[in-house]
């Protein structure tokens, strides 16, 4: 529905794994102001809801907005076993070590890039920032490896709203500081509130 704003993150989302798999699942968005009977159909209590259809009987939902690891693992749960892939197997895996080996398979497969440079970016300590970065040259962008790469050139801030006021003064003049507050709202994500207000001050602040 136009409306639902959940929906309008939870779609791109959506898409991106899709493609991924490359027609092996197909996806079809229903608009339920326009297709109340579908609605009503699978008992859609809220939305979005998403339904996986095998052989023409569901075999598995969802509610509400979910991350792109979440949404990844529940498509792939629709495949055959004989549909998944050597790759598609690592990555389901998650460790670093079977993401490593299955881009030795094959080097740009979004799901696996995108796994382990989150991992890389998340490692205790310092993290690995310049190998996830460029681990993330070998595919297109997406919502997702902006996060990624937004997290991999952000430092840990206490006091976020804080920073991104401090930023904002200078943000103008300063091109420095103000990829750094695009990367910070990038790290906050489209679902927190405080994206949408951030982002209006800055275009304010640059105009």
């Amino acid at each position: 529905a136009e409306w639902c704003g959940p929906c309008k993150t939870l779609g791109p989302i959506l898409d991106e794994v899709v493609a991924e798999l490359a027609g092996k699942i197909i996806l079809a968005k229903v608009d339920i102001d326009s297709n109340p009977g579908v609605a009503q159909a699978f008992q859609v209590q809220s939305i979005p809801a998403v339904f996986g259809l095998v052989d023409g009987k569901v075999a598995s939902s969802f509610v509400g907005a979910q991350g792109i690891d979440a949404v990844r693992s529940f498509v792939q749960g629709l495949l055959p076993a004989e549909e998944i892939s050597e790759v598609e197997r690592l990555v389901a895996l998650g460790d670093e070590a079977s993401l490593v080996q299955a881009l030795t398979i094959e080097a740009d497969n979004i799901s696996a890039v995108t796994a382990l440079a989150l991992l890389l970016v998340e490692r205790d300590g310092d993290g690995d920032t310049d190998a996830a970065l460029k681990l993330l040259d070998r595919i297109p962008e997406s919502a997702e490896t902006r996060r990624i790469a937004a997290m991999a050139r952000t430092e840990a801030v206490d006091d976020i709203e804080a920073t991104l006021a401090e930023l904002l003064k200078t943000a103008k003049d300063d091109e420095a500081d103000r990829q750094r507050f695009v990367d910070l709202l990038e790290v906050l994500g489209p679902d927190d509130p405080r994206t949408a207000t951030w982002r209006r001050r800055l275009t304010s602040a640059l105009f």
